[in-house]
């Protein structure tokens, strides 16, 4: 690479920055103050990637992008759908069929097989069931868990105690231990997933943010701590963070969202 580079210092027309570029490898220190340069950019690129694709999101069997959603047959007639910038693995064995939820959301119509259960797992806990339709949505605070038809016995990761969770209730799971089940209406969480909407009652801002930057491309950066008082009840378009963004601001005058580029942007509080 470094020979090309100095390859353009040697064409015809030396512009401004092939000129800089030439005096910068002129001298064999500076080419290789050049070169530890190089490899340092180099080093943060790697090290930026792996931040956003980790070995074992890379490494996954299905996987979306930001902003896409597939649904796939799997070998047993089992249906899953991906929402976006979820990865999942898949781990099929003989006693048992195995579904890892690496990060996003999915929905899963599960086909009955009473001799090999289908188990869900992620990060904080186990989900097994015979036949059933669940969403699992992961993100950095845990897993939760909604059920939309029979019922499924979950576990937190390491601990033998099952909990039950009929159709119509949620469950979360969390480092920190596994909530109650709660109540939900299942037609209208199913209705959202499907019209790609987001339904939030009297949830924090924050949490409401950090659902928006999955389904955003780029980076969505905000003050945590200052927007923690706010509380969010809406229905939101996933599909279209943009106008998501302009109807929280609608709601709440005082937010202030600030795009610093097409894949940068910055969400914070109005000074009083």
């Amino acid at each position: 690479l470094l020979g090309t580079m100095q390859g353009l210092r040697e064409a015809s027309v030396q512009r401004p920055a092939r000129a800089a570029l030439g005096a910068a490898l002129a001298s064999p220190g500076r080419s290789k103050r050049g070169a530890a340069i190089l490899a340092l950019l180099m080093g943060v690129g790697v090290w930026l990637g792996l931040q956003a694709f980790p070995p074992e999101i890379l490494l996954a069997d299905l996987r979306t992008g930001t902003g896409r959603w597939q649904t796939h047959t799997l070998a047993d007639g089992s249906r899953l759908s991906l929402g976006s910038d979820t990865a999942v693995a898949l781990h099929d064995s003989a006693q048992e069929r195995g579904i890892e939820l690496l990060r996003g959301e999915i929905l899963l119509d599960v086909a009955k097989d009473p001799n090999r259960p289908l188990v869900v797992t992620t990060a904080d806990g186990r989900m097994r069931a015979l036949g059933t339709r669940l969403l699992v949505r992961r993100d950095a605070q845990g897993t939760e868990l909604t059920m939309l038809e029979s019922r499924v016995a979950a576990s937190r990761a390491g601990e033998g105690r099952m909990v039950t969770v009929q159709a119509g209730q949620r469950l979360r799971l969390t480092p920190a231990g596994m909530g109650a089940p709660q109540a939900v209406e299942p037609g209208s969480i199913e209705e959202a997933w499907q019209r790609r909407r987001l339904v939030v009652q009297d949830r924090p801002l924050p949490e409401v943010l950090d659902e928006l930057a999955r389904h955003r491309p780029g980076l969505m950066r905000f003050d945590r701590a200052a927007l923690a008082g706010i509380r969010v009840s809406a229905v939101l378009p996933l599909d279209d963070t943009g106008r998501a963004l302009q109807l929280l601001q609608t709601s709440f005058p005082q937010l202030r969202v600030q795009t610093l580029s097409p894949y940068l942007l910055w969400v914070g509080v109005a000074a009083p």
